[in-house]
């Protein structure tokens, strides 16, 4: 199992530079968790795409159902002391900090794009392109 930030989720799902990556990952560690967080920023994310005429609104449906179906079983509430904890002791945002928490919680890697993340977690990141 691996935790996976929402930019991970995004880019499985909406094509583009990381698509591939993303995929292999799936491939080869189909385990992914997350926070329960993820959902609200990766319909950020799809409402950001509409805006732009990039995506409709039953593409955007279709991609949000998708990507819960894959993390259906697979999220998890995080302990709100800890997410705390860790803002205060790194540079990340609370909602990047959920993400390390759940890795932390899970004992095990969390893989992103986030330069942010990955230098405030470097035991704990893992990035996108090294899996």
């Amino acid at each position: 199992m691996i935790v996976v930030d929402t930019s991970v989720i995004a880019y499985l799902h909406l094509p583009g530079e990381h698509t591939t990556r993303a995929e292999s990952l799936l491939e080869r560690d189909p385990d992914w968790a997350a926070p329960v967080l993820w959902r609200s920023e990766f319909r950020s994310i799809l409402a950001d795409y509409m805006r732009r005429r990039q995506l409709g609104f039953a593409q955007a449906c279709e991609l949000q159902a998708e990507a819960e179906s894959l993390l259906a079983g697979a999220e998890h509430e995080v302990e709100s002391r800890r997410v705390l904890e860790l803002v205060r002791d790194s540079d990340c945002s609370a909602y990047d900090c959920e993400f390390a928490a759940l890795a932390m919680q899970l004992r095990t890697a969390l893989v992103t794009a986030d330069v942010k993340l990955l230098k405030a977690f470097p035991k704990l990141a893992v990035p996108l392109t090294s899996r």
